[in-house]
């Protein structure tokens, strides 16, 4: 079983433009998350997919590995599906079993939780997988850059939405909130099948990718991580972070690499 991680990344996001090459600590941010997810040994490969020369360049000049991809593509599954074919194409006799799409937004990600959002996959228990995590304040939870999910009771997802759900509208008693993180895993058939399928109209209505499969009855089974984790959507979410990675126990692995 062959397993390829996937860092899809460009220059233009609306919210924050150029930011897989802000500077954390001194390293851009795409580089913090190719670092860290080649420190899980699972990944039998791991690259960057993008559109951009000045990401598709410095990730060169690392020693990594970069593929370009179009500059059509709306969701990052999209890029991550061709990032996977043009990879099989420059190494012909090579099939990717599973693929880990691992968003250039989260540099704070435990190289083991890959391994986490990986494990449905490898035991057969799912054809999609996605790690969430808890929502603990207010904050959180109405902040509009976080995608909360709900689940079924055999803990598949049931739908992602940007705004807080479930609703407390009606309903005084505690209510257990979780983030979708962008760690999510794929069989081949699966991440080949999505881009198959039209957008959907939830899809496009929440900006989620993952509605796509909901909206398509495909199983999404959801994984909860209590690795710490923190997103860059927007420049005023930089600090925080930076701050974060100064105690992150994962950064002096890497750090002087």
């Amino acid at each position: 079983m062959k397993i390829l991680g996937v860092i899809p990344a460009r220059m233009a996001a609306s919210r924050f433009p150029n930011k897989p090459m802000v500077k954390i600590l001194g390293m851009p941010m795409v580089e913090h998350c190719y670092l860290r997810s080649k420190l899980c040994d699972l990944l039998d490969e791991t690259i960057v997919a993008t559109c951009d020369f000045s990401i598709l360049d410095y990730i060169n000049s690392i020693g990594g590995t970069a593929v370009m991809t179009s500059d059509k593509h709306e969701r990052a599954t999209e890029r991550t599906a061709e990032a996977l074919i043009e990879i099989e194409r420059a190494n012909p006799g090579v099939k990717y079993d599973i693929i880990i799409m691992i968003q250039g937004d989260e540099p704070l990600i435990d190289p083991e939780m890959i391994k986490q959002v990986a494990a449905p996959l490898i035991e057969g228990k799912s054809q999609v997988s996605n790690l969430m995590v808890s929502l603990k304040s207010k904050d959180e939870i109405n902040n509009s850059n976080n995608v909360k999910v709900v689940n079924s009771i055999e803990g598949n997802a049931l739908y992602m939405s940007r705004e807080p759900i479930p609703s407390s509208e009606k309903f005084n008693g505690n209510i257990n909130y979780y983030r979708q993180l962008g760690l999510i895993g794929f069989t081949r058939q699966a991440l080949l099948r999505f881009v198959e399928l039209a957008p959907s109209e939830l899809e496009i209505i929440e900006s989620v990718d993952m509605n796509r499969f909901l909206e398509n009855g495909i199983t999404i089974n959801m994984v909860e991580t209590t690795f710490e984790v923190d997103a860059i959507d927007i420049p005023d979410d930089l600090n925080r972070v930076e701050l974060k990675m100064k105690h992150d126990k994962v950064f002096p692995k890497y750090k002087n690499v």
